[in-house]
């Protein structure tokens, strides 16, 4: 798999630019606020129809345009496909050549991970972060994995508006009938979404590059928000009872205490919790480790190259680092790479294409 052309029309400080990368290693450079970040950040939109900087998608349009567009020719086994994303401030729509797609039809035509500092809540945040996170890699697998998502949120919000509604009442338990209905789709849809989380868990720990960095180990560990109630080999019926015997407990306090939203990934280096007492220099190679672990378990399930995206390079990794993560990736992801420092490219083990980034526009360089 891998990006043939790109067009990005009214994006962020991009007003519309066309970009051919190069199949294996691409690098933008250029001063600090030209576009760099911004240019991953639609290539990410392509593939995920989101982005990794907000959650607010809006926000990519500038001031002045009624919307945002990222179109995007991909090859993949011999195939070509456009994708195309529009971003206007009540809606985004989603293409794939031409014709209108939900959001579950769209995803998985384009497998993109990112690493970026903006993405350091991941290690050191909180849980939700981690959550979506493991989401995000489930997706890249499984794009029907976003129906149980959308399912699962839709019931836990019916219930947290009922809950919310009862603690304000004087009589909190004429809703119980109407919650305990709830509360069986939450089972439902909360066992999927535990047993792909666990399983997806098992795989990234498999896939941890080992030595990459050093000879610390880092160990994962999912953890169930009802793991201290009793095994979870039977996940839905413990839900089942846990959701009952907190049942009082939530009309009293008004949303929801039970179920896969509240879980954890527990991420330690050698016994360690990287949250709590990893340093700066070792929850940022945490992160492209699992980064990078994300890419391999993508090649391994489709024998197929993903895309990755690894913004400020030079912020994150000094020479020898960039040099193994670099050797790492080749033959396992078409790479795009930002930088301010034009330098770094030649750390490059493969060869590179080159894109000068400055105000916005794209200029091509010679390649490496």
């Amino acid at each position: 798999m891998r990006i043939i052309r790109l067009e990005v029309t009214g994006f962020r400080n991009i007003a519309e630019e066309t970009l051919e990368p190069g199949p294996e290693l691409n690098f933008f450079y250029g001063e600090n606020a030209q576009g760099k970040t911004g240019l991953l950040e639609a290539i990410y939109v392509l593939g995920r129809a989101r982005s990794f900087r907000t959650s607010r998608l809006l926000e990519v349009i500038p001031h002045g345009h009624a919307h945002a567009v990222v179109r995007g020719i991909i090859e993949r086994r011999g195939l070509r496909l456009e994708l195309a994303v529009q971003v206007s401030p009540r809606s985004r729509a989603l293409f794939i050549n031409g014709k209108r797609k939900t959001l579950s039809e769209y995803l998985g035509h384009l497998a993109v991970f990112v690493c970026s500092l903006e993405r350091m809540d991941i290690i050191r945040g909180e849980p939700e972060h981690r959550r979506h996170f493991l989401d995000e890699g489930i997706l890249s697998l499984d794009p029907k994995y976003a129906r149980t998502l959308e399912q699962y949120h839709r019931v836990l919000a019916q219930k947290n508006r009922l809950l919310k509604l009862a603690a304000e009442s004087d009589d909190p338990h004429r809703f119980v009938e109407e919650i305990e209905a709830w509360n069986e789709h939450l089972v439902r849809y909360g066992g999927l979404i535990h047993r792909a989380r666990t399983r997806y868990v098992e795989q990234l720990q498999a896939h941890v590059p080992a030595g990459l960095f050093g000879s610390e180990r880092i160990s994962l560990r999912y953890i169930s928000s009802l793991a201290a109630h009793d095994e979870v080999s039977e996940y839905e019926a413990l839900l089942a009872e846990r959701l009952r015997v907190r049942l009082s407990a939530e009309l009293a306090i008004g949303h929801a205490l039970v179920g896969p939203h509240r879980d954890e990934l527990e991420i330690t280096m050698d016994g360690q919790s990287l949250r709590h007492y990893g340093s700066l220099g070792q929850q940022r190679s945490a992160l492209i480790a699992l980064d990078l672990a994300q890419v391999s378990i993508y090649n391994s399930a489709f024998e197929d190259q993903a895309v990755f995206l690894l913004d400020d390079v030079d912020a994150e990794l000094d020479r020898r680092r960039i040099v193994r993560v670099l050797a790492y990736l080749q033959g396992r992801a078409q790479c795009f790479l930002t930088t301010s420092k034009p330098e770094i490219i030649e750390a490059s083990p493969w060869r590179a294409a080159r894109f000068r980034i400055e105000a916005g526009r794209i200029f091509p360089a010679s390649s490496s």
